[in-house]
């Protein structure tokens, strides 16, 4: 996969949209950028674009991807290959559901996904060097390019879901002592259950996740 790497870019997840659409980035591609002022999380939220810290946006064909995978469980998959890869060199990280990167009770990064046509859009953000308030930063030594590359050649292992929910659902326990926003309202995820899509079963109701 090619990697283009920027010195700034607003949003590499916008960039790669838009690249998409135009034509002018064919699957498989991937944007990398030093910095990056205007990111976007989940439900449109903004992600801080502190420098020495990892962008990525990458784009896939469907084909790239394990055929038991649901569209709806993309960003989880994209999240646990990430958690895979860090895991491997000695990260405690590990992934609240439905999409975020965490050491211990503190976020340090976060992946969103989305699809045009057959074409697949994953951007991760990862706090490496800098972390704002309330968060922090990855638990091993390393740096935003190595990541990159590591995480990408991880993802072209083509792990099934079935391999990634296993995985997921053990370490499903430690989001249920937090609290998420579904619908604009607090949600405890104590009394959720997950389902083999990725989504929850709450309140007798199915959630799928929030991006």
């Amino acid at each position: 996969m090619v990697i283009e790497f920027l010195d700034e870019c607003d949003s590499t997840h916008i960039l790669m949209c838009n690249s998409i659409r135009e034509g002018s980035i064919k699957p498989p591609s991937a944007i990398c950028a030093k910095n990056q002022p205007n990111g976007i999380g989940s439900r449109g939220n903004s992600w801080s674009g502190l420098s020495g810290n990892l962008f990525l946006s990458f784009c896939l064909d469907k084909t790239a991807l394990p055929s038991d995978l649901n569209d709806a469980s993309v960003s989880i998959y994209f999240a646990m290959i990430m958690k895979i890869y860090l895991q491997n060199l000695g990260s405690k990280v590990w992934v609240k559901w439905p999409n975020d990167l965490y050491i211990d009770s503190f976020k340090i990064g976060g992946v969103i996904s989305t699809k045009i046509s057959n074409t697949y859009i994953g951007s991760v953000g990862l706090n490496i060097l800098n972390a704002p308030e309330n968060s922090a930063i990855l638990d091993i030594k390393t740096n935003a390019n190595d990541v990159a590359f590591g995480f990408l050649n991880e993802l072209e292992k083509k792990f099934s879901w079935k391999q990634i929910f296993s995985k997921f659902s053990v370490e499903f326990a430690k989001s249920k002592s937090f609290i998420t926003h579904i619908n604009d309202q607090n949600v405890h995820l104590a009394d959720a259950t997950l389902c083999e899509d990725g989504a929850i079963l709450l309140n007798d109701k199915k959630v799928y996740s929030l991006r």
